[in-house]
């Protein structure tokens, strides 16, 4: 290979890099409750943290309990002083599986959505 066409091929190689992290989508780093957990006591509220700002407007979290029954949350925020941070309330839950889902459009369009999974003893 020629040296002037490795250089092209490098220039090429390092574009569609930079382009393809651009257009990433949001994706979960944490959760409090984490994914898989089994808890002794029950949480008081969901923390969802992202690698990129959220949209406030666009996020929610909803909750479907052990019967696959949907229980009620209200008041999905995002946290002002860090946009990359959803929370929630969650009302008093008992034994049981319990599944968080939730959706987000981040400052570029993209969307994401995901679940969290997580038992209460």
């Amino acid at each position: 290979m020629s040296f002037k066409r490795f250089l092209s091929v490098t220039a090429f190689t390092l574009a569609s890099a930079a382009t393809s992290s651009a257009f990433a989508h949001a994706k979960l780093q944490s959760s409090d409750p984490q994914t898989g957990s089994t808890l002794a006591a029950a949480p008081k509220q969901v923390r969802l943290k992202f690698n990129e700002a959220l949209e406030p407007a666009f996020s929610k979290i909803t909750l479907t309990g052990p019967q696959n029954n949907e229980i009620p949350v209200t008041a999905t925020t995002v946290d002002k002083a860090d946009p990359t941070v959803m929370t929630a309330p969650l009302p008093a839950l008992s034994t049981g599986e319990y599944h968080i889902q939730w959706s987000t459009m981040t400052h570029d369009g993209h969307k994401a959505k995901g679940e969290v999974t997580f038992k209460v003893k």
